[in-house]
């Protein structure tokens, strides 16, 4: 399947409104050797990076949410909040 990382981004963006609603900037970058998509999350100073396995991104693409990267933007989300309220 052949997709730009800019169209997975924009699913992913699509399929986890909560990172656009809590203002997470995120970036994508395809690591061959890995054969998997290196995504970034950040807010301020915080940052959090995970692999998101091609199969998946595939998944994704076909509008099959990745549970793996869902639990993460979640973490994430979670671990700021509570940052932010300290």
């Amino acid at each position: 399947m052949g997709y730009t990382n800019v169209a997975l981004k924009d699913k992913i963006m699509e399929m986890y409104p909560e990172i656009e609603k809590h203002s997470i900037s995120a970036s994508l970058d395809f690591d061959a050797q890995k054969n998997a998509y290196v995504v970034k999350f950040k807010k301020g100073s915080h940052e959090l990076t995970t692999h998101l396995e091609k199969k998946d991104a595939d998944e994704c693409m076909n509008g099959i949410k990745c549970v793996y990267l869902g639990v993460q933007v979640a973490q994430f989300i979670k671990n700021f909040e509570i940052i932010e309220k300290e």
